[in-house]
């Protein structure tokens, strides 16, 4: 059971498969969703190995991103059955991914060996913001020279007004929040990558609470 930094137990909702198939299906209809796609695209590099995923979900970005480097393979990471079941349906017929359970809770250990980009969307921000710093260290450690990083991530507003602003956008409201998320501003993902050595860390884009954050393992 994971706790918070207080010994509170941290709420996450994605552990049941329902609140993951809810989200699935409201995927579509998210504000923005492909101008931050777009940003993670012009940020790969040109010549791609391999491909990390954390919190992969249904393999939705996986694909994306293999589908935009031929020949590269990946490897996607979550702890939702559920969606590891969707993520090999997707793959199926494909010999360039292969999905793994893990808990993100859980660090990232060197038998996954090394990539040229590690990429996630929207699966961070459901750990509490320690756990968060420090999985952004072991993501450095898992990227060779030169390698990526992209999240496409759930960030915090500046006020409450703002969050609300953004639930509403987002055709949500206060009441239907979802207490799994751990959210964090912007400068907090900036230094955190920045303390762990990479290079240029950067947010190439943001609408409200979506943000695109990068970094880049020094060569």
């Amino acid at each position: 059971m994971a706790v918070d930094a207080k010994g509170r137990e941290s709420v996450n909702l994605w552990r049941n498969a329902d609140h993951a198939i809810n989200y699935l299906e409201k995927r579509p209809s998210i504000p923005r969703r492909a101008e931050a796609y777009s940003v993670l695209f012009e940020i790969l590099p040109p010549a791609v190995e391999r491909v990390l995923d954390l919190g992969t979900g249904d393999g939705n970005v996986l694909e994306m991103v293999l589908d935009a480097r031929p020949g590269a393979t990946g490897v996607g990471l979550d702890f939702q059955d559920e969606m590891l079941t969707r993520a090999r349906a997707r793959f199926a017929g494909r010999e360039d991914a292969e999905f793994r359970r893990h808990d993100m809770d859980e660090s990232l250990t060197a038998d996954l060996g090394q990539f040229d980009v590690v990429v996630s969307s929207f699966a961070i921000h459901h750990l509490e913001p320690e756990r968060q710093m420090a999985l952004y260290g072991e993501v450095f450690d898992r990227l060779v020279p030169g390698g990526v990083f992209a999240n496409v991530e759930h960030v915090a507003s500046t006020t409450v007004r703002r969050h609300e602003e953004f639930l509403y956008a987002i055709d949500s409201s206060p009441e239907q929040d979802d207490p799994s998320n751990k959210l964090v501003p912007v400068a907090t993902h900036l230094n955190g990558l920045d303390a762990v050595g990479f290079a240029d860390a950067e947010c190439l884009w943001k609408w409200r609470e979506l943000a695109v954050v990068t970094g880049t393992k020094p060569a």
